[in-house]
């Protein structure tokens, strides 16, 4: 496989982190994006060492709107072509609605659905205009039905779903593939930081390794498929959504989303 590059948002740690070996373990080179400098220092050198590829490590915090601006323009800066695009980077909240900060609710708003459409038309049309390039937008099975409990981050994810959806279509004619991949419960940081490890979506059997994840996701990318669900129940579950009324779904996920 021809040495290509990779950018990897939310690479720091969790699936992102997992989708890092993989490119370059594939020979890639990579760009890691995330908010620890420290963390990506340590990954970026032990996949240079590993593997025999360059990290290029670039700490910043995406839910400032100018930060995808920044990044676009730091790597044209250097040079670099970005033949892979993984919007990994997000997080979520637990609770109602009401009861949370506004403040967060907008800044995940900002990570998983603004920053991810930013990056998209800003890559996505260097690659239109190469005729080549891969996006892989990190949504979830939660993407398919709402989310009492959890309703920004139900919502944010089926934003990424219709999105990707719609911009594989436009692209389809020109070399770009997008894939969405959606995950169920999987075991990284993302539980404890939204507040929901001890839900029964998270306690009850079942929940996915990152590594499984991320090898699942990275090869429906490969393959250029435009929507894969990881997991057969994950799979019966976005099934099911379709089948009974909505708000016998919502039901549901509001039964999991609680402690």
């Amino acid at each position: 496989m021809q040495r290509q590059t990779a950018l990897v948002t939310g690479a720091s740690a969790g699936l992102g982190k997992e989708f890092a070996e993989l490119f370059a373990r594939d020979g890639h080179d990579v760009v890691l994006v995330a908010r620890s400098a420290e963390s990506l220092g340590r990954l970026a050198s032990g996949l240079q060492q590993a593997h025999g590829i360059t990290a290029h490590s670039m700490p910043m915090d995406l839910s400032r709107p100018e930060a995808c601006g920044e990044l676009h323009r730091a790597l044209n800066e250097r040079g670099l072509t970005v033949d892979f695009l993984v919007n990994n980077a997000g997080f979520g909240s637990t609770g109602p609605f009401l009861d949370q900060d506004l403040d967060k609710e907008v800044s995940m708003v900002e990570l998983n659905v603004t920053s991810l459409m930013r990056l998209c038309h800003l890559f996505g049309r260097q690659m239109r205009q190469r005729g080549r390039g891969r996006i892989l937008n990190i949504a979830s099975s939660a993407g398919f039905q709402a989310g009492p409990y959890m309703a920004t981050y139900y919502a944010s994810k089926a934003f990424v779903v219709m999105f990707s959806e719609a911009l594989a279509f436009e692209l389809k004619k020109d070399g770009v593939t997008v894939t969405c991949h959606c995950p169920g419960a999987t075991a990284t940081e993302f539980a404890q930081r939204a507040g929901n490890a001890q839900t029964r979506l998270f306690q009850r059997p079942g929940v996915a390794q990152a590594a499984e994840v991320a090898a699942h996701a990275y090869q429906a990318m490969q393959q250029g498929k435009v929507l894969a669900v990881h997991g057969l129940m994950n799979k019966v579950g976005v099934f099911f959504t379709r089948l009974v009324p909505r708000q016998v779904a919502s039901g549901i996920a509001a039964q999991l989303n609680q402690g």
